[in-house]
């Protein structure tokens, strides 16, 4: 016995015999409640006024598991109630798959289904394509569904042979997210929206495309290799998806002093003018950093020309690179950094006769810390001194000992 909702999803209320009662699990002799399959959630609702928890096809039957005992035994007629508000959810939301998957074929190369789920906000369709859906196409997806939807095409369905279902072309076939459509049966269900879609599917649909209401394309990703999954709102939660995104819409053109067919040109000029002041603050604090090394005291020892001193505010990075900019080749530039932990940085030029990696490892001796480098350059942290006894520490070291 398998459900009548695909055929019959406008009915809510029905009575049946009870054929099996196996502690809380259920099954009658007819039953309107969609059981769980193909990505559809199963319907809820009551038998005999016990809300049923689930519903399940298991070996044939339709089983609904009921929240507690039922007191009704094998024989008696019980009265089933499917919650209106949850199925209608459940047929606008599917129908809706089927509508973008037409909007798909339009735009979309080679298409294929991937995967299909129903949850209480959102709803999610796994495309197969090669095409890459990007921006652009994801809002001409949702534009082409709202048209299709605001064109009240009709929907219909039928059971056709397997075979002739198979022999048309334009029939979408998934087995893998539409279980139970086919199992080896001589017949498949087959949905048709009028002019725009036809698929094997075994759901709830809504008799016009005009029932289903604005659709609101969420969001997409890549979840597998060559899926794209595309996820969409219906009914309340997609409207207010919608009223966000305007608002957000509205609020960013008052706040920019444009409108909305000049937002985007808008907001590329501004991140363009953002890019350029941030290279700009960004070149004012490299000089900066290299006018405070510039303006370190200088000492010669043995014709090599010693600058060291405190740099504030500057990261360990920065004052490196510095230092290797500002060195010359017969003299070595050390930078130690402010702060409880200070750092030292040491650049020495190709002729000084100092090698920065002794001496960074001459100041981690001294005062702890860690670092690490060679002959033209070498950096260290962590230090357990003030910076002034750094920068003392530095022009004692000889670097012969």
């Amino acid at each position: 016995m398998h459900t009548r909702a695909p055929s019959e999803p406008e009915v809510r209320e029905f009575t049946a015999e009870v054929v099996g009662v196996d502690g809380r699990a259920v099954t009658l002799s007819e039953t309107y409640f969609y059981a769980e399959s193909g990505g559809q959630p199963a319907d809820r609702g009551t038998v005999d006024g016990v809300r049923v928890v689930d519903v399940q096809t298991v070996d044939g039957a339709v089983r609904h598991t009921l929240a507690e005992d039922p007191s009704f035994e094998v024989g008696e007629t019980v009265t089933g109630v499917v919650d209106d508000d949850f199925r209608t959810y459940c047929m606008r939301a599917h129908t809706a798959s089927h509508v973008l998957y037409g909007a798909g074929r339009r735009l979309l190369d080679d298409l294929g289904y991937g995967g299909f789920d129903i949850s209480e906000s959102k709803v999610r369709v796994d495309f197969t394509t090669p095409t890459d859906i990007d921006d652009e196409v994801l809002v001409e997806l949702e534009r082409r569904t709202n048209r299709a939807v605001w064109e009240s095409r009709d929907v219909s369905w039928e059971q056709v042979p397997t075979a002739a279902a198979t022999d048309r072309e334009e029939v979408a076939f998934n087995t893998k997210t539409e279980e139970g459509v086919m199992d080896d049966a001589d017949t498949v269900r087959v949905v048709e929206i009028d002019g725009w879609d036809v698929a094997a599917c075994g759901g709830t649909h809504v008799s016009n495309t005009r029932e289903i209401g604005p659709v609101t394309l969420l969001d997409r990703s890549n979840p597998g290799e060559g899926l794209t999954r595309v996820e969409f709102a219906v009914g309340p939660d997609g409207i207010d998806r919608r009223a966000t995104h305007h608002r957000a819409l509205r609020e960013a053109t008052v706040a920019l002093g444009t409108n909305v067919e000049e937002l985007a040109e808008v907001a590329t000029s501004i991140r363009a003018e953002r890019d350029d002041l941030r290279d700009e603050v960004r070149d004012l604090e490299q000089a900066a950093v290299a006018d405070a090394l510039e303006g370190f005291e200088s000492v010669e020892t043995d014709g090599t020309e010693w600058r060291i001193g405190v740099l504030d505010g500057v990261e360990p990075n920065d004052a490196g690179e510095a230092a290797k900019d500002a060195v010359g080749d017969r003299e070595v530039v050390g930078a130690v950094g402010d702060g409880e932990r200070p750092y030292v940085v040491v650049a020495a030029g190709p002729e000084s006769g100092v090698n920065a990696g002794d001496a960074v490892d001459a100041v981690t001796d001294r005062f702890g810390g860690g670092g690490g480098g060679g002959q033209p350059f070498a950096q260290g942290g962590g230090l357990d001194a003030d910076p002034e006894a750094v920068v003392a520490a530095l022009r004692e070291w000889d670097p012969e000992e």
